[in-house]
């Protein structure tokens, strides 16, 4: 585990038997880890704070986001392998509880097409947001079920951050604009896009090839070279050039 600070502290996991492809903290000290399985395998596990583990429970195939909020919320997100072939898969988008029981998943309206693939995912408390392939609606789901949609004008984003109602959106397009950050300003019925800039490291170099952003509320989260390495982009420091 890695603070802000960039302290480090190691915590041991018992008797663990997955591969673990995704990790990440719940409240009250705990964890889940995720890994990749068959249909029906339980291929997700809560562990206490002491490192022991609570619970095992199939999380669904070929998961593209798995993250978890302050508030005992766990969030999957699905891409089309697990979406065409696995039950849990099969709505794109599930909220869990922390003790890994399936509570919500997403089921469109009628006239807007399922999710096939997340392209992008946020997970603040109480509140989450994606956009997804084929058509890449700006979907905004709260803890309680209920879900809006939003047209959205960035076609296949990679990450987004939102702050009230303003949403940042990293890449979208074509491969050649993944260093595009287009900071837009939420409505009832669309995103519109304000402003438009480069990403570039702190060297000011530019940003052209990543891991997968991690949106966290107002803050996107871009990993390094190394898995200790991240930087942060965070919407209160975020003055855009055009």
């Amino acid at each position: 585990m890695i603070s802000d600070a960039g302290d480090v502290r190691e915590q041991v996991l018992q008797d663990m038997t997955l591969l673990a492809n995704r990790v990440d903290a719940l409240p009250n000290g705990r964890f889940v880890v995720q890994s990749h399985g068959a249909v029906g395998e339980r291929n997700a596990q809560i562990f206490g704070r002491d490192g022991r583990r609570r619970r095992s429970f199939s999380m669904g195939r070929a998961i593209e986001f798995m993250m978890a909020d302050r508030q005992n919320n766990l969030w999957s997100a699905y891409f089309d392998e697990g979406v065409y072939v696995d039950p849990i898969s099969a709505a794109g988008l599930v909220r869990w509880d922390s003790g890994g029981n399936r509570l919500w998943g997403y089921l469109p309206p009628q006239g807007v097409q399922h999710i096939d693939t997340v392209y992008a995912f946020n997970a603040a408390d109480t509140l989450a947001w994606a956009s997804y392939y084929p058509t890449f609606p700006l979907l905004e789901v709260h803890a309680n079920g209920y879900f809006h949609l939003r047209k959205n004008p960035v076609p296949g984003p990679s990450g987004m951050a939102v702050q009230g109602d303003q949403i940042l959106m990293l890449g979208g397009g074509s491969r050649d604009r993944r260093d595009r950050l287009h900071s837009c300003h939420l409505t009832a019925d669309e995103a519109v896009v304000i402003e438009e800039a480069e990403l570039t490291m702190p060297n000011g170099t530019l940003v052209k090839r990543y891991a997968r952003p991690v949106g966290r509320g107002s803050s996107l989260y871009l990993r390094g070279e190394s898995v200790r390495q991240w930087y942060v982009l965070n919407m209160e420091h975020f003055t855009p050039t055009v």
